[in-house]
């Protein structure tokens, strides 16, 4: 391993044999040496800005949103709170602190994540690999699909890649993956195999033995699938070439129409938000004048979730709400 300024890169393999994007990605992500498993470091808030550290806003609602399914479930002695891709625990820091006392005391919260549980961390957070197995509550799962690592296909055939991002033609696309571009994206050209996406989905949801399982992320639908793809990199705040190297994030949009169960809703985040009493509506001018420090917060708050909710944006994100034994959300 050698420092770049800040920034840590593997040392190279010699004459590294091209693999498949799936390989290449779990290696580049999750490997010893892995970009999110790396000890030390930042942690994804170093490298990219998410709706959890663009404002607590965003935890205030995932708030909201547990009060909802608290209320379906009876209002339990123990309701699970399950973060997949917890990141350092930020989401879940910021939930239990909106929460009023009397809920955040029933909450069992979870923090799912492959990353070692970095210090300070609330005492109250668990610090598990894998969901919990019949969690009642709510599972949340923000920008955790887009690195599943996946296949990517080209005019039929897998694309192989070496450590350096150099890629080549491999072998002719068969078997599931091949069935899952036939019914999710058909044609030739680039393609981005999400079939492990929504294999880790379906085994998040069954997790669940009642409650709520949400996605956010990047996502596209049938109908308007990138023709060339979406795999990108970010480091240090910046989009980068995707190379499998460990010195990057790897990552790409979520075919999030595939993933959907039984009774999902899709929703954008603009909606979503919307409908859990996030406004970029501006208070009103006469606030100005009868409670100055007030007009400013509200100006504040209005202004966070406006980059919330904004189109061409965090707004345009989706979220995939998949019920589990309860009535359906939104209500009505």
């Amino acid at each position: 391993m050698r420092t770049e300024g800040e920034v840590v890169v593997p040392d190279p393999v010699p004459d590294a044999v091209p693999v498949r994007w799936r390989t290449a990605m779990e290696a580049a992500l999750y490997g010893p040496d892995g970009f999110y498993v790396r000890p030390g470091g930042p942690g994804p808030a170093g490298h990219f800005r998410t709706s959890v550290h663009a404002s607590p806003l965003y935890a205030g609602a995932v708030a909201r949103l547990l009060l909802w399914v608290d209320a379906r479930l009876g209002r339990p002695a123990e309701l699970d709170l399950v973060d997949v891709g917890a990141g350092r625990g930020e989401l879940l820091t910021g939930v239990l602190g909106a929460l009023p006392a009397e809920v955040a005391g029933r909450v069992r919260a979870w923090a799912v994540e492959r990353a070692r549980r970095p210090a300070g961390l609330d005492g109250r957070i668990r610090w598990v690999a894998q969901p919990p197995q019949g969690a009642r509550g709510l599972l949340f799962a923000n920008e955790w699909l887009d690195n599943v690592p996946l296949e990517i296909a080209e005019d039929g055939r897998y694309v192989l890649v070496a450590p350096d991002g150099t890629e080549s033609p491999g072998p002719v696309v068969d078997g599931a993956d091949r069935a899952w571009l036939e019914r999710w994206w058909p044609g030739s050209g680039r393609a981005e195999i999400g079939r492990a996406r929504d294999e880790a989905w379906a085994g998040a949801v069954r997790s669940l033995a009642r409650g709520l399982a949400v996605a956010v992320d990047y996502a596209h639908t049938a109908g308007a699938r990138p023709p060339y793809g979406t795999l990108t990199g970010f480091r240090g705040g910046r989009e980068v070439a995707a190379v499998p190297d460990g010195s990057c994030d790897v990552t790409a949009h979520v075919a999030m129409d595939a993933c959907a169960g039984p009774g999902a809703v899709l929703l954008s985040q603009r909606e979503a938000l919307g409908l859990l009493g996030v406004s970029g509506a501006r208070p009103p001018l006469a606030l100005a004048s009868t409670d100055p420090a007030g007009y400013v917060r509200a100006l504040a708050s209005a202004g966070e979730a406006a980059e919330l909710t904004a189109r061409g944006g965090l707004g345009d994100f989706a979220w995939l709400v998949q019920p589990v034994g309860v009535g359906g959300w939104p209500p009505g």
